[in-house]
């Protein structure tokens, strides 16, 4: 009987927010606060005018933890529509930032705003994606 709680306990959604909450608080923590790359901090020139770059960086850290939390809630979807709104709202402003450097200055910025735009709505995908039933409750294939 274990063996099936914990089969049914298991989420791939929340799993995804475990993984990836985990991933932004590294990328805050390591690749923002600690050293920012040369690209990253030139995409985000018109935001770092309002807000400091550690600012930022602990924003990535604050949200990915909520995020990772909200993925061990179990039962909570509430909770877990957090955790994906942690996620995409610094993917978001990096989208967002780099697409505004890309349209002035910064042409080169337009692969970052690319792919922290894609990921962006991949997340909001995925927010709203059901996890499949339990083995014993799918369609049996002939």
């Amino acid at each position: 009987m274990r063996g099936a709680a914990a089969q049914t306990a298991f989420s791939r959604r929340r799993a995804f927010l475990v993984t990836v909450g985990l991933g932004w608080g590294l990328y805050g923590g390591l690749g923002i606060i600690n050293r920012p790359r040369y690209g990253t901090s030139r995409g985000l020139a018109d935001v770092t005018r309002y807000i400091p770059m550690d600012a930022l960086g602990w924003m990535w850290v604050a949200c990915g933890a909520i995020a990772a939390l909200a993925g061990l809630v179990v039962n909570c979807p509430r909770v877990q529509a957090l955790g994906y709104v942690a996620l995409a709202v610094p993917a978001g402003l990096w989208a967002g930032a780099f697409s505004a450097a890309a349209a002035g200055p910064y042409s080169e910025a337009i692969g970052s705003a690319c792919g922290w735009g894609a990921f962006t709505i991949g997340v909001v995908l995925v927010s709203g994606m059901d996890d499949p039933p339990p083995p014993h409750l799918r369609k049996k294939v002939r």
